[in-house]
C-alpha cells in the first residue's frame, strides 16, 4: 500500500497563555511507495514523530490529507487504519510471556473481525518465527535481552497483519551491536513481508543502510528526498550535507573568483560561469587526496584505523576546529614541515550560497539540472523525457536556474 501525504500541517498551542504557536510539521508532501522501506531522518525536534503520530491517527492534522492507496483516511480512527507501529520503548506488558504479548492485538479484536483461537495462535507463532522468537515464547520481556525485547515488539505489531508499519526510533535503547544486529532483522522482516514501512530516526547511519529511500527533514520541513546514496552524493543545499556522513563532511570559509573555487589562497576546483562571490566549501571526508598541491593545511595527527587511516589538520578557514581526511592506510601521508598538501576529488566537493546555504551546481549536475529546467519551460508542464531526468536531489523546476551556473567543466564542483 502507498501511502501520500498532502500538504500535511501540524500547529501545536502554546502550553501557556501568550506562549506562541508551535509549527511542528509545515505543508508536508510525500509519497511513500508500496512495498518500500522510507527513513524519516533529521535532529530532534524536527517532526518526525509527529508525521508519524499523524499517519496512524494519533494526531490530528491542522491542515492537509492522508491518503493510505485511494483511501483518504485523515478523520478515520486510528483502530480502523490498518496501521501497525513500534515504539521506541517497547511497551510490551511485562507480567505477560512473549506468547501473551503478541496475541493481545489479536484477542481485542471485536465482532465479526474476531479470530478463532486457533487462528489467532497459529499467527502468532508465525509472527515469531518472523522475528526468530519462536522458540522463547514462554518468557517475560524482563528474562529477555533488549534486542529480543523489540523484535517481540515488531511481532506484535505484524500480527494484525497490517498494511502499514510505522517504527518510532526503535533502536534508541539499544547498545551498538544490538542496534546493528536489530536493524539488520528490521531489514530482513521488511523484505520477507513486503510491507509499506516508515522508519523514523535521527541516526544517519540507520536511514543509510536500511532505506529504500530516506526523506531529511528539518524544523517540519522536507529538505531533501530521495535513494540514501543519492542524498548523500548529490546534497541539495549545506543542513543536508552536513547532516549527512560520519564522519561530517569539512566545510570551509571560501570564494568563487574568476571561475575558480578558492580556500584563501588554494584554487582546489573550477567554477566556470558561476559569478565571483563568497560561498561555504563542503569537502567530504574521503574526498582528500594526500600528496597533491592544490590545498595545504597544518598537520596535527594519524589515526590508524585499520583499513582507513585518518588524516587530522587544521586550517584558519575550516568552520570546525580540524578537518578530517579519510585515506587509505597505505596511503603516503607525510607532512613536511608540519603542512600536509591535497588535491580534491571533483565529485566531493560541494559549494553553497553564504547567505542561503543553498547549493550551486556546477560541472555535470548543473548541465542536468539545467537541461530540465529548459524542457519544462518548453513542454508546458509536459513529462520530461527519462534522458533528461535531473539527478536526484535537484529540483527539477524553474527555480532551478538560480542555483544552476552556465556551461560549467567536469573538473568543477558537483
Amino acid at each position: 500500500m502507498n501511502v501520500v501525504l498532502k500538504n500535511l500541517t501540524k500547529i501545536f498551542p502554546g502550553r501557556n497563555r501568550g506562549d506562541r504557536e508551535v509549527i511542528a510539521v509545515k505543508d508536508f508532501d510525500l509519497e511513500i511507495p508500496d512495498g518500500k522501506l522510507v527513513a524519516l531522518l533529521g535532529p530532534s525536534g524536527c517532526g518526525k514523530s509527529t508525521i508519524l503520530n499523524l499517519i496512524c491517527g494519533l494526531e490530528t492534522p491542522s491542515k492537509g490529507q492522508i491518503f493510505f492507496g485511494e483511501r483518504d483516511i485523515t478523520n478515520v480512527p486510528p483502530e480502523q487504519r490498518g496501521v501497525g507501529m513500534v515504539f521506541q520503548n517497547y511497551a510490551l506488558y511485562p507480567h505477560m510471556t512473549v506468547r501473551q504479548n503478541i496475541l493481545f492485538p489479536l484477542q481485542n479484536f471485536k465482532g465479526r473481525n474476531r479470530l478463532p483461537k486457533e487462528e489467532m495462535e497459529k499467527r502468532a507463532l508465525e509472527a515469531a518465527r518472523l522475528v526468530k522468537l519462536d522458540n522463547l515464547m514462554s518468557r517475560k520481556p524482563g528474562q529477555m535481552s533488549g534486542g529480543q525485547q523489540q523484535r517481540a515488539a515488531i511481532a506484535r505489531a505484524l500480527v494484525k497483519l497490517p498494511d502499514l508499519l510505522l517504527l518510532d526510533e526503535p533502536l534508541s535503547n539499544l547498545d551498538a551491536r544490538l542496534r546493528l544486529e536489530t536493524r539488520e532483522e528490521i531489514r530482513r522482516i521488511q523484505k520477507e513481508t513486503n510491507i509499506t514501512t516508515v522508519f523514523v530516526t535521527h541516526d544517519q547511519e540507520e536511514a543509510l543502510s536500511i532505506s529504500d529511500m530516506i526523506v531529511v527533514m528539518k524544523a517540519g520541513v522536507l529538505m531533501q528526498l530521495g535513494k540514501p546514496q543519492d542524498v548523500y552524493d548529490d546534497p541539495v543545499n549545506l543542513f543536508v550535507a552536513e547532516f549527512l556522513g560520519t564522519p561530517a563532511i569539512n566545510v570551509f570559509a571560501g570564494e568563487v573568483r574568476d571561475g575558480k573555487i578558492m580556500v584563501g589562497d588554494d584554487v582546489i576546483g573550477d567554477a566556470p560561469g558561476i559569478p565571483s562571490q563568497p560561498v561555504d566549501v563542503g569537502i567530504r571526508p574521503e574526498g582528500f587526496i594526500p600528496g597533491g598541491s592544490s590545498m595545504h593545511m597544518r598537520f596535527k595527527a594519524l589515526e590508524v584505523m585499520g583499513r582507513d587511516m585518518s588524516i587530522v589538520s587544521e586550517s584558519g578557514f575550516s568552520k570546525a576546529p580540524t578537518v578530517r581526511a579519510i585515506v587509505s592506510s597505505s596511503a603516503d601521508a607525510a607532512p613536511r614541515d608540519g603542512v600536509i598538501t591535497f588535491d580534491i576529488k571533483p565529485e566531493k566537493l560541494y559549494i553553497f550560497g553564504k547567505e542561503t546555504g543553498e547549493r550551486i551546481y556546477t560541472g555535470r549536475a548543473a548541465r542536468q539540472a539545467s537541461a530540465v529546467t529548459d524542457k519544462l519551460a518548453d513542454s508546458d508542464g509536459l513529462a520530461v523525457p527519462d534522458d533528461l531526468a535531473a539527478p536526484d536531489g535537484i529540483a527539477a523546476s524553474a527555480d532551478s536556474a538560480d542555483k544552476v551556473g552556465g556551461g560549467a567543466g567536469e573538473g568543477g564542483a558537483q
